[in-house]
């Protein structure tokens, strides 16, 4: 659905025509180069994005990417237009799964239009930032677009931030002398720093095209406040990278000290094996029933045998204790 359709000019919002098609001949027609039609859609029907293609002129590659809002992060150039793809972040608990919704944008000469798939990053407010900066606004759709790109990217450097803590705090906890299950937590981490790497790794290329004058519809002047967003997109991919690496030695640490854990439990459980085998040999032996057997018919041989049975173990526990199997 449509969410919001307004005409700028001079960085200031103006009255607009309802129909798509004379609110876009307005702001051409003005000869005003800072007047430009913006608007955001939200999980729009294919017929509604079908109509808002053929009165922008969009492609329709782009336009079938926009609808099916399972694209990877990207920068594609059309004949018109300049279509943009970028991730947002449905979840900002590192303890939960992390899901992506979809924000798509086309960048015309004098229009823009974003498309939305799921409940992260409501533009309104972006709208509204945008609009109390009107020096900014004046540049045109490319302001827009940078308002757009920054609200996200700060997402992920929030989320980087959250995720930080609880990395260390999870590393405090493996490396700590106190014992426990740390696979499944480190796992869900690992998941949600390979989510949160898909998001943010492929928007490396596309936000540098933005800073270095490959795009004819950026302005000069905003090219500063791309730089800003090019370099947190890098900061949020470094931390991804790191948290990778990071996840998989405190997953090969969990799993050196459960393996260590287990043997230590198999070498007591050995060595009492051992120490119960030295009876059951010596009543086993005495089990036959010769009448040969050595001091079978005495009076005490059965408190002996019992003597000797204890002595034997003692003597088997001493040496495990001292090899420190036990």
């Amino acid at each position: 659905m449509i969410v919001n359709c307004a005409t700028y000019r001079g960085g200031r919002r103006v009255s607009a025509p309802a129909d798509l098609s004379d609110a876009l001949d307005q702001a051409r027609a003005c000869g005003d180069p800072s007047a430009f039609l913006w608007l955001g859609l939200y999980e729009p029907e294919p017929d509604e994005l079908d109509l808002v293609a053929r009165e922008f002129g969009l492609h329709p590659l782009a336009v079938e990417d926009a609808m099916s809002a399972h694209q990877r992060p990207k920068l594609e150039h059309y004949k018109g237009s300049t279509f943009l793809v970028f991730k947002t972040l449905l979840e900002h608990d590192p303890h939960h799964p992390l899901r992506l919704g979809e924000i798509s944008v086309f960048l015309g000469d004098n229009f823009i239009v974003t498309v939305r798939h799921g409940d992260a990053n409501p533009l309104s407010g972006v709208r509204k930032r945008i609009e109390a900066e009107p020096e900014l606004l004046e540049h045109g759709p490319s302001a827009v677009l940078y308002a757009v790109s920054d609200q996200i990217v700060d997402s992920y450097t929030r989320y980087a931030g959250l995720m930080q803590d609880s990395i260390d705090q999870l590393e405090t906890e493996v490396f700590s002398p106190v014992r426990g299950d740390y696979g499944g937590p480190i796992y869900a981490l690992k998941r949600n720093a390979i989510v949160f790497a898909r998001a943010v790794i492929p928007l490396v290329m596309p936000a540098k095209a933005l800073v270095d004058g490959y795009e004819d519809r950026i302005a000069k002047e905003t090219y500063a406040y791309f730089r800003d967003v090019a370099d947190h997109v890098l900061r949020a991919t470094e931390a991804a990278r790191e948290w990778n690496e990071l996840l998989d030695h405190m997953l090969d640490a969990d799993r050196s000290r459960v393996s260590v854990q287990q043997n230590n439990d198999m070498r007591r459980i050995s060595a009492w094996a051992a120490i119960l085998a030295v009876p059951t040999a010596i009543a086993g032996i005495y089990g036959m029933n010769f009448d040969n057997m050595p001091e079978l018919h005495y009076r005490y041989s059965y408190y002996i045998v019992l003597g000797v049975m204890g002595v034997a173990c003692a003597s088997v526990y001493v040496l495990l204790k001292r090899a420190k199997w036990l």
